[in-house]
């Protein structure tokens, strides 16, 4: 592959994007760029048809941010990449994978501190960004992961095994589950990430059948099992080879691990096996590890403190958040309040981490580098406290809503109306409003409702009623839309200011406003492949 790819013209440095589902192809786009001394850049294919105007104005601005000279792809997607790849005018053009020439192999030896991958962070409060990651920081966390792993489960009586169905353009997905398979090999059972969305019980079928250990997926699968699986379909199942369970990606949520616990506990699931991290693309991957041979640590806080004096003080009612665990060896946490003084235990501020996978750079963002990036430390964007040594999460600077003068973390508010009955759990944007001749910021709650539910005045009023009896909070609006309205990430989290920005210029619509007929045609002009499970997917994008 790497052979083809420089007959191809691809050059040492060269940048090649991947966009690609999770199969060999991905392997051999990947690891052939390698082998070429390219930089292989991740990134996801079209997975939500009734996004395409969306899909192709993001997908060109990474191809042009990242100086893309090759899109490597397949058959299929490529019939449907051409507005994205004509606006970026990468010079070797989009060749579908399976084309390129098997030439005699060449092999270019990096050195440590070359440029290894450009990893995208998710995005989740402005545009994904270009991570710059080299050999050596990469390989230092991947080792750091394993080391930990293998120090708590050390491989007596059996042998570590994987399972994945995190996507391979993510760092969850890439990092944490491909190269450290790699690194110190190991099975690693892949599932591609529609299948488990149609089907989520085949994510712990497999661990099941395939006897797997570590497996880790974002707060929102948990969920998803729990909530979406049906007892018909896992029968006889036995998760007790499954030791780590890890969560992360995107906030953790209590009542989340609680109920995930409670039914599959009698499935051999060990309660101690949910073990919430935190970690970002920045970083390559890991930062902080809870205690995998205890339960996982939550606390309650006094929601008003928190709120009003950015103090954490544990009460018998208020704010449940979970602990994220402690840094990793050669990782360091601080928090540092507004005016840059470092935090006590207890009090609010934001989070920066140190470490050796710190990258160095976003590519192509000079000024934003030096924006987060102070004497080896990186502003993470996220708010967060010490307790007990432990770091909590708050949510994002960038995400906090004010109103009348008082600042309020989104997810408070979000949590409290994805628990109303005919609400999609984690479906909620949080997002402060300024109305037309309204002296302050206001409160506007966008929800989307499950499947067959009616958007009624009904279900806006429980949401409403929901919020105010959680928070305190009175919503100036609450809107319910169909499901799959609102913007989302790659990896599926909500866009919050991406919802503020489309809900401002009235340009939020649901899917449906595309038209059901526009989608089928695109499917068939496209000639799209689609195999039992990606039918059921596009079924679901169709009846939304």
């Amino acid at each position: 592959m790497a052979g083809g790819l420089r007959s191809l013209g691809l050059r040492p440095g060269d940048r090649a994007a991947l966009v690609l589902p999770t199969s060999p192809d991905f392997y051999d786009a990947f690891f052939g760029t390698l082998f070429a001394g390219g930089v292989p850049v991740p990134l996801y294919p079209p997975v939500r048809l009734g996004r395409l105007d969306e899909y192709h104005e993001r997908t060109g601005a990474m191809l042009h941010a990242t100086r893309a000279r090759v899109v490597l792809t397949n058959g299929s997607i490529r019939r449907v990449l051409g507005r994205s790849v004509e606006k970026a005018g990468p010079p070797l053009g989009c060749v579908d994978v399976r084309e390129v020439s098997r030439d005699a192999s060449v092999s270019v030896l990096p050195a440590p501190d070359d440029l290894a991958l450009i990893q995208f962070s998710s995005g989740t409060t402005v545009a994904p960004k270009p991570v710059r990651l080299t050999h050596r920081q990469i390989l230092s966390n991947v080792e750091v992961i394993l080391d930990a792993i293998t120090s708590l489960f050390p491989e007596e009586g059996f042998t570590h095994s994987g399972v994945s169905w995190l996507p391979l353009y993510h760092d969850m997905g890439l990092v944490g589950s491909v190269f450290t398979a790699l690194a110190r090999p190991r099975d690693l059972t892949l599932i591609p990430p529609e299948l488990f969305v149609a089907r989520p019980a085949i994510w712990l079928r497999t661990i099941a059948r395939y006897r797997g250990t570590v497996s880790a997926a974002p707060n929102f699968a948990y969920n998803l099992c729990t909530e979406k699986i049906p007892d018909s379909e896992i029968e006889g199942l036995d998760l007790s080879s499954w030791r780590l369970a890890l969560n992360g990606a995107e906030p953790v949520t209590p009542v989340v691990l609680e109920r995930f616990v409670e039914r599959f506990h009698a499935f051999g699931l060990r309660p101690e096996a949910l073990t919430p991290v935190y970690g970002l693309a920045e970083a390559a991957l890991a930062v902080c590890f809870s205690d995998p041979l205890r339960p996982f640590e939550s606390g309650i806080f006094d929601r008003k403190a928190l709120v009003d004096d950015g103090l954490a003080r544990r009460a018998l009612d208020g704010l449940k958040l979970v602990a994220v665990g402690k840094p990793l060896p050669g990782y360091a946490v601080k928090i540092l309040k507004e005016d840059g003084v470092p935090a006590r235990d207890g009090e609010l501020g934001s989070v920066f981490v140190s470490g050796p996978s710190l990258m160095d750079a976003y590519e192509g963002l000079p000024e934003l580098t030096v924006s987060v990036l102070r004497d080896g430390w990186l502003d993470t964007g996220d708010l967060g406290f010490v307790d007990c040594g432990e770091l909590f999460l708050y949510g994002r600077k960038k995400d906090i809503v004010i109103v009348r003068g008082r600042k309020y973390a989104p997810q408070d508010i979000e949590q409290a109306a994805s628990g109303v009955p005919g609400i999609r759990t984690g479906c909620v944007a949080a997002i402060g409003v300024v109305p037309e001749g309204g002296p302050s910021e206001g409160l506007v709650v966008l929800a989307e409702k499950k499947r067959g539910e009616r958007a009624d005045a009904a279900l806006a009023r429980a949401v409403r009623e929901r919020v105010i009896e959680a928070t305190g909070l009175v919503p100036d609006q609450v809107v319910v839309w169909p499901p799959g309205t609102l913007p989302r990430t790659s990896s599926g989290k909500i866009r919050r200011n991406e919802a503020r920005r489309l809900y401002l210029e009235g340009r939020l619509r649901p899917p449906a406003a595309v038209s059901a007929l526009r989608l089928f045609r695109e499917m068939i002009r496209s000639r799209f492949a689609l195999s039992r499970s990606r039918r059921h997917v596009a079924r679901e994008e169709l009846s939304s």
